[in-house]
């Protein structure tokens, strides 16, 4: 290896060290700004969405609701509602989330990316860390079986957090520079959220209707969800490929966004 290479990679090392102390400070600031230090303190970030998912488990129980299968509600509630959650919430983590940290850009190390970063991870952190252990509760009571391949679920899961990151990159972005953006992501979020695939299978659907949905990305990863969970009991209909492509092109546009708005941003 030439002393120039040697060079190269020691600096790579360096700034990726920094990248993570920025971006580990960033995450302790947020959780102490969104969680506070009393009552049960950062444990919220877990137990908003298990509370948010039971409660949907016990309506969906106790009105004995339909979904187009003979799969268990329960299992049925917990992979839809836990994997919505994936990436509806990450849009409003970061949508407007740039004027509040002005202050921190005075620091030369502190970038909008790692504010970004900083909040994803937080949000995908508790998400996952909910549906985990939800998954291993219901399954000790007996409502739903552990999954029939681990990783389908752990794959269509890492998809929905991927999709969610680069739109919610993207509108965090677009935001800062058109304050619509906020008020038309709250009622666009409610109208996706009964079309995500969290309450129907896709193969329950007419045919006519299985091909407008699954131009949705989200119903993608959902029925990937699904289908690691008990792909045997029904007909899975998805495409991580299509997915991916997605992603791609909005994580594309999220840093050409990103790029864009560093380049006007006045630290206050």
């Amino acid at each position: 290896m030439s002393m120039q290479d040697e060079t190269d990679n020691h600096g790579v090392r360096e700034g990726w060290a920094v990248q993570r102390r920025v971006i580990g400070a960033l995450l302790r600031r947020e959780m102490i700004t969104r969680y506070g230090r009393h009552n049960i303190g950062f444990l919220w970030l877990f137990v908003e969405p298990m509370v948010f998912t039971i409660g949907i488990v016990t309506l969906w129980n106790l009105t004995k609701s339909v979904h187009g299968s003979d799969l268990p509600i329960t299992a049925f509630a917990v992979t839809g509602y836990s994997s919505v959650l994936v990436w509806r919430n990450m849009p409003s983590r970061l949508i407007g989330s740039i004027e509040p940290n002005l202050s921190l850009m005075y620091h030369r190390n502190v970038k909008i990316i790692d504010i970004f970063l900083s909040r994803l991870v937080l949000e995908m952190s508790g998400v996952a860390t909910s549906f985990v252990v939800l998954t291993l509760f219901f399954a000790t009571m007996g409502w739903l079986s552990m999954p029939e391949d681990v990783i389908k679920v752990v794959e269509g899961w890492g998809m929905l957090a991927w999709f969610g990151s680069s739109m919610a990159m993207f509108l965090g972005a677009v935001s800062h520079r058109h304050e619509l953006i906020d008020k038309f992501w709250h009622p666009c979020s409610y109208l996706l959220f009964p079309l995500s695939g969290a309450a129907y299978l896709v193969d329950s659907l007419p045919q006519s209707m299985q091909s407008i949905v699954l131009w949705l990305p989200m119903v993608h990863g959902v029925e990937c969800v699904r289908d690691g969970f008990f792909g045997s009991h029904f007909t899975p209909h998805y495409d991580l490929g299509y997915m991916a492509l997605v992603c791609i092109t909005l994580m594309g546009l999220a840093l050409i966004q990103i790029r864009a708005v560093e380049r006007e941003l006045v630290p206050q």
